[in-house]
């Protein structure tokens, strides 16, 4: 499974207020003393003028200790992982962009320009969007991604805009996390329904499908959740309104495993306008059920398509010709639930139905035969396809590459290369002349590497952007001394060294000798160049690894730095059983090395961190261990996303623990000043909800520290005390990675899904 990611570089520079500096200027002068004899009369004096109140000095923690503003390089060369369209019926030239992970794009002359219209809103990721059909200016947005995929994120509610993108409100069900449609009964604009699958990665929350009558102001849950149940689609017939059908969906996911369905998924009906409703069988297969997707033929309104996942060999695509008495399995082919899951019906051919997959399907008969869309110069991974009801040849897909737009069905495709929202994971930077270079990797979009700046008075182009590696792409690393030396990672420990001069790409992936174990990689494998040889690489599975001739040959320098033991799964009231539902589907493997720091004082210091909660440190290169497995304040078995040994002293170490697969979505921010015997909690008043992805010291006062969390950028002066966000034109994002370039004195930021920033 592959998908994409944006980066954001950031360039700041610091005022004097931010060292402390008094702000200086004239001093105050005395009037002179009065030329003259010594008998004067004297005149009383007039009252002076009162001075006026300085002004309280500038807080040397606020924002303005930055200049400058967040700067976005690119790259559109790829873009981002795009779920759904929201299209003006009156003019299809205008329309809304839902992103998996970087808000709602609005465009008003069919892509040649975009504008980012929910930068300043509680959440980034994007699960669902719909215009009113009387009054395309208001627009209605769910949030939180509505898949089930390892990387989503989560959202705090419904939003509703009414003039056209330009200013937000949240009206409600925050506690939904995840949002899977928003229908609009075409009669009345203030009955509005919701399917709100609730948290994946925990129980609880707001669950089931809801429904206003006052335009946002109240909510009534006509489907009411359960502690693992939510709805996840729902539609409403345009012929008659007050019927309308709807997908409840169990599931839980965790980063060691999946399940994706349960008892209490199903279809239901309802011939009241939503107000009560039944579950449909007939046809439809027994048992457990995953992921249903639904899709009333405009065409003709009594068929009914559904895309269900269930249990063995019983999955399929189903249509009913009876308004949903009665279903028939047209076909055992579908796309897998956690990651697709939709199914749309063409606006003027019944028998014409669109299913999203890696290759975007199509049937010209009702289901029974599939064939792909057309890929040819494409990006794979579908989630979201609108059909022009005027002119069925006109269609718009979304993707894990962005926007693709074709005139002939499919048959060629316009890619949208000005609308950055890739999604970087992992970034670096290198010290090339005249401008340095940035470096990452990115979700189903390849590792990238591009300028910070250019001579070119058009900027940064799409051009100057190369690929080092395909696939999914994580770390990248740049060797000091000969700048064309890249070493880049896909998913599950895919290493290559790539030569920027010839374009050579080495795979350099240790390789398991006969009878030996193999590595349980990371989907985001560590690796690092020692700060002591530029020739020395270390990378990790479950073990560490070291290569002294850049990659060539390796060697095992640990025994398994995890726990080496399965995780119980609490399920989703179901428990693991060998028919769950998608069971472990696209699920990375666990107990692993998920970060490395080696000091940069202390040749030979090597911290690891593994995603099932230990720290494992070795003083001598790996001759011995010893494993940090629980500090206070931080929750057991969570995942180390990063450890930073200090530069500027060999004893201190920092790791940023992220439990947010648990459901838990605090920050936990941990720093030692003993090489890690002991540990204090430095988030300060870091918001309570917000895991923390990120951590960067600077490299001249060891008290400024940087951090990335889900959803922005923060600063501390004094070691983490106090921390404070820093927005300065950066939107709400995640910011998965934080860069120092040195020479230059900017921070890059990798941010989620809104390219990168300088």
């Amino acid at each position: 499974m592959r998908s994409s990611f944006v980066l954001v570089c950031l360039s700041l520079s610091f005022t004097a207020t931010f060292f402390g500096q008094r702000q200086t200027g004239p001093l105050p002068t005395s009037s002179p003393t009065p030329a003259g004899d010594s008998t004067r009369v004297t005149t009383p004096a007039a009252s002076p003028t009162p001075a006026p109140t300085p002004p309280p000095p500038p807080d040397p923690m606020g924002t303005q200790a930055f200049g400058g503003r967040f700067r976005s390089i690119g790259p559109a060369v790829t873009s981002g992982r795009v779920l759904a369209f929201a299209v003006d019926p009156n003019d299809r030239t205008k329309y809304y962009v839902a992103v998996a992970s970087g808000g709602v794009w609005k465009t008003v002359n069919a892509g040649t320009t975009w504008t980012s219209v929910f930068d300043n809103e509680g959440a980034f990721s994007i699960g669902a969007i719909a215009l009113d059909p009387k009054n395309p200016a208001t627009v209605w947005v769910g949030t939180g991604e509505r898949n089930s995929q390892r990387s989503v994120g989560y959202g705090d509610g419904v939003y509703r805009s009414d003039d056209g993108g330009r200013s937000w409100r949240n009206v409600g069900l925050k506690t939904s996390e995840h949002i899977g449609r928003i229908a609009i009964d075409p009669r009345d604009s203030n009955v509005v329904f919701v399917a709100a699958q609730g948290p994946l990665w925990a129980p609880g929350g707001e669950r089931g499908l809801y429904k206003t009558t006052d335009g946002g102001k109240t909510w009534k849950a006509v489907i009411p959740g359960t502690e693992h149940t939510g709805v996840t689609d729902v539609a409403i017939d345009p012929a008659n309104p007050d019927t309308m059908y709807a997908a409840t969906w169990q599931r839980r996911r965790h980063f060691y495993t999946l399940i994706n369905g349960g008892p209490e998924s199903a279809i239901h009906k309802s011939t009241d306008g939503g107000n009560t409703w039944t579950r449909l069988r007939s046809g439809l297969p027994p048992g457990d059920l995953g992921r249903i997707g639904l899709s009333i033929s405009p065409a003709k309104t009594d068929v009914i398509y559904a895309t269900v996942e269930a249990s063995g060999v019983l999955s399929g695509i189903f249509r009913s010709n009876d308004r949903g008495a009665t279903w028939e399995r047209m076909s055992s082919t579908i796309a897998q639930g956690m990651y697709y899951g939709q199914i749309i019906a063409d606006p003027q051919n019944v028998d014409r139905v669109y299913i999203p997959n890696v290759q975007f399907q199509v049937s010209d008969d009702g289901g029974r035969t599939q064939r792909n869309l057309g890929e040819r110069l494409k990006h794979v991974d579908n989630h979201g396809i609108w059909v022009d009801p005027k002119n069925t040849d006109y269609i718009l897909v979304g993707c894990d590459g962005g926007i693709y737009e074709s005139f002939d069905r499919g048959a060629n495709w316009n890619f949208k290369a000005n609308l950055p929202i890739a999604q970087f994971y992992d970034i670096t930077t290198d010290n090339a002349l005249p401008f340095y270079n940035v470096y990452g990797g990115t979700q189903d979009n390849n590792s990238l590497g591009g300028p910070a700046r250019t001579r070119s008075t058009a900027g940064i182009l799409n051009s100057d952007w190369i690929a080092t590696n395909g696939g999914d792409g994580f770390r990248s690393q740049v060797d000091p001394t000969d700048l064309n030396i890249i070493y880049a990672e896909s998913q599950n420990g895919g290493l290559v060294r790539f030569d920027k001069r010839t374009g050579e790409r080495v795979g350099i992936a240790p390789i398991e000798g006969k009878g030996e174990e193999s590595q349980r990689y990371n989907w985001d494998s560590p690796i690092m160049i020692s700060p002591h040889s530029n020739t020395r690489l270390y990378f990790a599975g479950h073990k560490l690894f070291k290569s002294d001739n850049r990659g060539d040959d390796w060697k095992v320098i640990s025994g398994d730095l995890s726990w080496a033991r399965p995780q119980c799964f609490a399920g989703n009231g179901q428990g693991l059983g060998p028919d769950a539902i998608a069971k472990n589907q696209s699920t990375a493997l666990y107990g692993n090395a998920s970060a490395i720091s080696e000091s940069p004082k202390k040749q030979g210091l090597i911290y690891v961190g593994t995603d099932d909660g230990l720290i494992q440190i070795t003083d001598n290169d790996g001759q011995s261990w010893r494993k940090v497995d629980k500090i206070p304040g931080v929750p057991d078995n969570a995942y180390v996303h990063r450890v930073l040994a200090s530069q500027h002293d060999a004893n201190t170490v920092y790791a940023i623990y992220n439990n947010h697969q648990n459901g838990d979505f605090k920050p936990y921010l941990v720093k030692s000043t003993d090489a890690g015997r002991t540990w204090t909690l430095i988030t300060g008043k870091l918001p309570e909800r917000g895991s923390l992805y990120a951590i960067a010291e600077d490299h001249v006062n060891p008290n400024l520290l940087f951090a990335g969390s889900e959803f922005g950028f923060f600063f501390t002066v004094d070691g983490g005390s106090k921390w404070v966000q820093l927005k300065s034109g950066l939107p709400t994002i995640a910011v998965r990675d934080i860069a120092i370039q040195v020479r230059e004195r900017p921070r890059a930021g990798d941010i989620w899904s809104r390219d990168l920033c300088s």
